[in-house]
């Protein structure tokens, strides 16, 4: 059964910083892409940044120079580091990731994580 799981969430005061983990486990084989999603209470889920298997990231303007998405492709496992964090930064982060599921790289499936609480406060 292939999950991602999220880490790393919690209470930081504004100014602060948390780093986010993504770990891929079950039968896949690697990383295609790998994204970072956040949905504040009362708002639609919006696109935070993502990365390449070949390392080329996407930000929202929103985050640009405060957060920085990363991946450790032999642990399958991905990062987002947040820094200078702001209350508006509060949300539950979702981890979405295309799998490859086979070696040759060529079929993949999308997953989503269950979520990790990111609460910014003072």
């Amino acid at each position: 059964q292939v999950q991602l799981v999220e880490s790393g969430g919690g209470l930081v005061q504004p100014g602060g910083s948390l780093r986010l983990s993504c770990a891929a486990s079950g039968s896949i084989f690697s990383i295609k892409t790998m994204g970072w999603f956040r949905q504040a209470p009362g708002k639609e889920r919006e696109l935070v940044a993502t990365v390449t298997a070949g390392g080329s990231t996407y930000y929202a303007d929103s985050v640009k120079d405060r957060l920085t998405i990363s991946r450790d492709n032999a642990k399958n496992t991905g990062y987002l580091q947040m820094n200078s964090l702001k209350p508006e930064d509060t949300a539950v982060y979702y981890c979405n990731a295309d799998l490859y599921t086979d070696w040759r790289q060529v079929n993949y499936k999308n997953y989503w994580g269950k979520g990790t609480l990111v609460t910014v406060s003072s």
